[in-house]
């Protein structure tokens, strides 16, 4: 079952001579359960891609479904909703809310929409994620693996169709990236859960079941990145 589809997407900023096209007739497919790597150089277009896809940016012309509902048909407001509701965003910047500590960071999505949290799956997160011992912490007293971590359970505890990591690794050293990825990887195999990661790092998309590269707006499939 395909959780995403993607087809002949396009994205023009500008006119005229200030015209830059930063996304040009990009499609493809996304599997339930798989964990998929965008690669490419800064203004390579991966970037804009995850905003369309995520609604966060509207497409010029072409077709995004998630999970069978497509996205531009959707009046304004109900795609709002569905965003909240059926994606989940990891940043690089980690986007906590700093007077919330963890769990309440992790379960404020949602808070928003009125919903009482799975207090059992919220628990195996906090697991799962290593902050059982730093749910009553506030951001301010993590280290930015944790706060990535933390990050990764509010993207998780709406079960999504669709997670979009921008960067995820981006703020943090090297071994904090590894135990990210190594997330990743856990949450896709164990929950099924279908990742969409972007990373100018080809190493971090190792991580990945399959690999694509972002160049000039064009999209290319490499093939399978796990052995």
């Amino acid at each position: 079952m395909n959780i995403l589809e993607v087809q002949d997407l396009c994205k023009t900023y500008g006119t005229g001579e200030a015209k830059v096209r930063a996304l040009k007739r990009v499609s493809f497919s996304v599997r339930k359960g798989e964990f998929i790597a965008i690669i490419g150089e800064s203004g390579s277009g991966k970037s804009t891609l995850l905003n369309v896809i995520g609604a966060l940016d509207n497409a010029t012309s072409g077709r995004v479904q998630i999970d069978g509902q497509d996205l531009f048909s959707m009046p304004e407001n109900q795609r709002t909703v569905f965003r909240r509701q059926h994606i989940g965003f990891i940043f690089q910047s980690f986007q906590l809310i700093p007077e919330l500590n963890v769990e309440q960071n992790m379960i404020f999505p949602l808070l928003l929409d009125y919903k009482k949290p799975d207090q059992k799956f919220v628990n195996e997160l906090l697991q799962v994620l290593g902050l059982d011992e730093r749910r009553k912490h506030l951001p301010s007293q993590l280290s930015g693996g944790q706060q990535q971590r933390a990050a990764i359970g509010r993207a998780l505890v709406t079960r999504p169709a669709l997670i979009l990591a921008d960067e995820p690794t981006g703020n943090l050293d090297s071994k904090n990236s590894q135990e990210v990825l190594a997330l990743l990887q856990t949450m896709s195999d164990r929950y099924q859960q279908t990742i969409l990661m972007i990373t100018h790092n080809k190493n971090h998309a190792g991580a990945a079941d399959r690999v694509f590269r972002m160049s000039d707006g064009f999209l290319q499939d490499l093939g399978v990145a796990k052995q």
